[in-house]
């Protein structure tokens, strides 16, 4: 009867807790000070949820952890890194199509889309809202069949995310991505392209072009929080133009610091899909990782993909 009691015990505690899917990017910037794994686990643990841990090792584990165990028996994903590791278990789940919500605990080096989403920076207080949040439905976009988060980028600052040493991301944060930027702009040749933007076409030669869905673009420009919805089922198209000289140049900065995108050289529009063509094959950042380039280029959107605990 000992036997039986203890059996019948753990089948109980077995259907009390749900089960929680926690993939962690041990080479994302959380190796710059002290993580308190232990007591993030005992926080899952204290709302219910029996957590399984997953390491990434190598780019795309964070998309192949998510296909190999987030299986019915998972009720909730988090994943614990900077915005690549997001990307990367967003991308997992869209494949899967994964229908249950999911949190981010931001423990990268700039963490642009935490910063969009009001995400605290300290972990545990980041985990506790996970578990004390509401989802909320947010929209994800595709590029050229390749899932993303919050930004699709050519141009001016969008190499500067995947060129820089993780060691620099680590010592220097935000600050790397500033200097490497910096080393871009004095290298950097426009983009000859044409963009076709659900009913509006642009054409001409441009330095930056981004498809996002953020406020906070790489910490070297923002949007304007009333002007973006990240559920409203629209991303941001914004082109600025090159400058034929400093007076443009000038003008550009200053459109750019008082968030003014109508001009003859800042475009901004809210869109649902492009089509992008280019005189040269063009290389991308989605979200801070590459993406190789393509003389012809789709993006979509895809309303309230994904449910978000933040």
């Amino acid at each position: 009867m000992a036997f039986e009691a203890f059996w019948e015990y753990n089948i109980h505690i077995m259907n009390i807790y749900k089960r929680l899917l926690f993939i962690i990017n041990p080479n994302a910037g959380v190796r710059r000070r002290e993580v308190p794994l232990a007591d993030i686990i005992m926080c899952f643990s204290d709302h219910g949820y029996e957590t399984v841990v997953c390491f990434t090792k190598e780019h795309g584990d964070g998309t192949r952890l998510v296909e190999g165990h987030a299986g019915d028996s998972i009720d909730l994903i988090v994943c614990m890194g900077g915005d690549g590791t997001l990307n990367e278990v967003i991308s997992g789940c869209q494949k899967i199509g994964w229908d249950k919500p999911m949190g981010y605990i931001p423990a990268g080096s700039t963490n642009d889309f935490a910063a969009s989403l009001g995400l605290p920076g300290d972990l545990l207080e980041a985990a506790e809202r996970i578990m004390t949040g509401t989802p909320q439905k947010l929209d994800i976009g595709e590029f050229n069949g390749r899932s993303f988060v919050y930004t699709a980028s050519c141009g001016i600052f969008s190499r500067t995310s995947y060129d820089t040493p993780q060691s620099a991301k680590n010592l220097l944060g935000h600050f790397a991505y500033i200097l490497e930027g910096m080393k871009d702009i004095t290298q950097f040749q426009p983009y000859e392209m044409k963009i076709t933007a659900d009913d509006e076409t642009f054409e001409g030669n441009f330095i930056f072009a981004t498809i996002c869905n953020t406020f906070s673009l790489g910490g070297v420009m923002t949007l304007d929080r009333d002007f973006v919805d990240l559920g409203d089922g629209l991303f941001e198209l914004l082109l600025i133009t090159v400058p034929k000289d400093l007076v443009q140049l000038n003008l550009i900065v200053r459109a750019l610091l008082e968030q003014n995108y109508d001009t003859p050289y800042v475009k901004v529009r809210k869109i649902r899909s492009a089509e992008m063509i280019f005189s040269d094959i063009t290389d991308w950042s989605l979200d801070g990782e590459y993406e190789q380039g393509r003389e012809h280029c789709r993006f979509e959107v895809h309303p309230a993909a994904v449910q978000m605990i933040y």
